[in-house]
């Protein structure tokens, strides 16, 4: 049992997540200015080989590794700035708190019997290119989503085909440690058939077996989250800063539909109010988030998709926007956008969807000053790029279609 007192934690917890959003307003403001803009975008880079026969999702691999551009900030266009080429799918991206380091989970990369994938540490030089530091195992097969701790300190993973997550310390340099702590999902694995379809729909992508599909750590640092779409569960962790480890939180976990997968969430920016979109229920719920034990309370769901759809269709990304008006959802095989309006109390309500001019959204980002949203159609082969209306929350798109092999995640720099 610790010895130090609770307002002497709260100044630690206060200090830390204010560094961190000192280092977030100092890129914020910097990207303002109008200095130079990178975008960095991961890919599927080779194809997927031994996975399940329920597996929908298998990319030919048409990306080279990690993708570099220069950003017109005044446009939304990208220009070709190089690639760190990669053999092992670098899908999914997270930056550090000010954007020296980057860190790739690696979907492809499987060594011996566990077939581990693995995560690499890059520093990023003046001109952006990408310097690899090193690459560790990431505790599972398949790391689909990764992001990095508030405090800087960790690395948390979350390995989709092995169905665990994982947290890896950072070191003085930024390079990587071997894992301090992994965690492998378990229970009872959902129905084949998602709760809350669509009329029609064969949307079966993870209810073969525990599939953690995100990672990520509250405002505060103070607890970690992370989904398993096999499960149909969120869980809440209590985060040790100093250990890198997790232990069960209050509340543990809660359960979506039967069937409905939940695959990524989003923070509200007052940190009370969390959002989660179900890949196969194609839903988003609204839940409640005590910053004080973790505890998960769902408080509305709302198809992502327009009345009177059938047929199929897999959810993906889903973002909040920085001023807390809109909420975005994505639709693969609908291949939309749906925008939400936020109401007082934190409720959605369906304003309107966008056409993403392409194939499987898979994610989609907004730029560091919210002018713009871009959006990797996976199977199109490109990113699309959309400029965001603050005052209404509809996207229109610029015309700008930047070819990318299978693009899985852009972050800007």
């Amino acid at each position: 049992m610790t010895t130090t007192s609770f307002p002497a934690c709260r100044r630690s917890i206060l200090k830390s997540v204010s560094a961190v959003l000192l280092a977030s307003l100092a890129g914020t403001r910097a990207a303002d200015e109008g200095g130079r803009l990178m975008a960095y975008v991961g890919t599927y880079t080779s194809p997927l080989k031994n996975m399940r026969p329920t597996q929908v999702d298998l990319p030919p691999g048409n990306g080279r590794g990690i993708h570099l551009f220069e950003v017109d900030r005044a446009t939304g266009a990208m220009t070709p700035a190089g690639v760190y080429e990669m053999g092992t799918s670098p899908s999914c991206l997270a930056f550090n708190a000010d954007k020296t380091r980057l860190y790739s989970g690696n979907e492809t990369e499987r060594v011996g019997e566990n077939e581990s994938g693995t995560v690499s540490a890059f520093a990023v030089e003046k001109d952006g290119t990408l310097k690899l530091l090193n690459s560790v195992p990431s505790g599972g097969k398949g790391p689909a989503h990764l992001s990095v701790h508030p405090g800087g300190k960790f690395v948390l993973v979350a390995n989709y085909f092995g169905g665990s997550v994982a947290v890896l310390p950072v070191k003085p340099d930024g390079s990587l440690g071997e894992a301090t702590d992994v965690k492998k999902d378990a229970g009872k694995i959902g129905p084949t058939k998602a709760t809350n379809a669509a009329p029609g729909s064969f949307a079966f992508s993870g209810h073969d077996q525990t599939h953690a599909h995100m990672i990520e750590a509250d405002p505060s640092g103070r607890f970690v989250i992370h989904v398993d779409l096999g499960l149909d569960q969120i869980l809440v962790w209590k985060f040790d800063a100093d250990k890198g480890t997790l232990t069960p939180a209050e509340t543990p976990f809660v359960s979506l539909p039967p069937g409905d997968g939940p695959r990524h969430f989003a923070f509200h920016p007052n940190g009370r109010w969390f959002y989660s979109i179900q890949e196969e229920g194609s839903t988003v719920a609204l839940f409640d988030f005590d910053a004080q034990t973790g505890r998960l309370a769902e408080r509305q769901t709302i198809s992502s998709l327009p009345p009177g759809y059938a047929g199929s269709n897999f959810c993906s990304e889903i973002l909040v926007s920085a001023d807390g008006k809109f909420v975005y959802a994505g639709n693969r095989l609908h291949d939309s956008i749906a925008i939400f309006a936020i109401g007082a109390d934190g409720t959605l309500s369906f304003i309107t969807e966008e056409w993403t001019r392409g194939d499987y959204p898979r994610s989609f980002t907004f730029d560091p000053t919210n002018s713009f949203l871009y959006c990797c159609n996976q199977r199109a082969d490109h990113v699309a790029v959309f400029r965001v209306d603050k005052s209404t929350g509809r996207l229109a798109f610029t015309g700008h279609y930047t070819p990318v092999g299978n693009p899985s995640q852009i972050v800007f720099r």
